[in-house]
């Protein structure tokens, strides 16, 4: 009897322990709860980031929290490994020019083709599936984004493009009936081409245009590192540029930092580089008094 007691008040304790660590969390959480409360925060999921077998439950997961809790997720996607495989498996050549892909009309049909009609409705089924309301979009759904042709050193990329132009006001509707948009990078020419443009662009032209608390961009790398490869937190814009100059800052990461910096400087309170690999990645930045991931801010 006495060891069955001295079993029981053991599980008992351990029971305690971790109620009081999940109390920890919650009380933890409660300052940046509201803090974003009913602020817009545009997350770009990328291509990478998503490759790996359980971040796409996590992922939506975090974006049905998020919206719950008051914040207004916008979620842009990308796609390129994905591309990348259909092109390969039709046996469409493709070539790169400074890390863009060179589309011509067969290789836009199959970019529009994954980016619209299987990766977007694989992240809305999973946030869906998460417990939200997500609804699938394009820079072609009520125009949301005008594109025009991009010209890249000189050369001609094809069915390429940059955002002229966002409609906000789309998106505002849809938020108004709680439900996430989930937008494929996707534009439309004035006359009515599609246009294939990197979703980091879209994703910081879409935060400059909602003017949102915070621009996420999710990829397969922890963030900005300095020259020992150890992660830096923070960085301000001036900082940011000067590491470039430095060549610190290189590569792939280049366009990730300069869109961080327009978007910035175009009205975003502040951008991430976050490593969508780790789990639940989005509610340790947002919800934690460390965050994670490198943050880029005016000053």
């Amino acid at each position: 009897m006495a060891l069955t007691d001295e079993f029981g008040q053991e599980r008992n304790l351990r029971v305690m322990a971790r109620w009081r660590s999940t109390a920890r969390v919650l009380v933890e959480a409660l300052p940046y709860i509201l803090k974003y409360d009913q602020k817009t925060i545009v997350v770009k999921f990328g291509g990478n980031a998503m490759a790996g077998g359980g971040t796409a439950a996590d992922f939506a997961q975090d974006i049905v929290l998020m919206k719950q809790t008051g914040i207004d997720p916008v979620v842009v996607h990308g796609g390129g490994p994905q591309i990348g495989a259909m092109l390969n498996k039709l046996q469409i050549p493709t070539t790169f020019v400074d890390g863009l892909r060179v589309t011509d009309q067969a290789a836009i049909d199959v970019v529009e083709m994954v980016l619209t009609g299987s990766i977007n409705k694989q992240i809305v089924t999973s946030i869906n599936a998460a417990g939200g309301r997500a609804i699938g979009l394009s820079g072609k759904d009520s125009t949301l984004m005008l594109a025009r042709k991009l010209i890249k050193n000189g050369v001609d990329l094809g069915f390429v493009g940059e955002p002229e132009k966002v409609n906000p006001d789309v998106l505002h509707t849809v938020m108004r009936s709680e439900i996430i948009p989930v937008i494929a990078p996707i534009g439309v020419g004035e006359a009515g081409e599609t246009y294939n443009i990197n979703a980091d662009t879209v994703a910081g032209a879409i935060a400059g245009a909602m003017k949102a608390e915070r621009l996420i961009l999710l990829t397969d790398v922890e963030g900005v590192l300095d020259q020992d490869k150890k992660l830096i937190p923070r960085l301000s814009v001036t900082e940011a540029r000067a590491l470039i100059k430095r060549g610190t800052i290189k590569g792939g990461m280049i366009p990730k930092i300069e869109t961080a910096i327009d978007a910035v400087e175009g009205g975003v309170h502040a951008a991430v580089i976050l490593d969508g690999r780790i789990p639940h990645v989005l509610l340790l930045e947002l919800f934690t008094e460390h965050g994670a991931g490198t943050l880029i801010t005016a000053e």
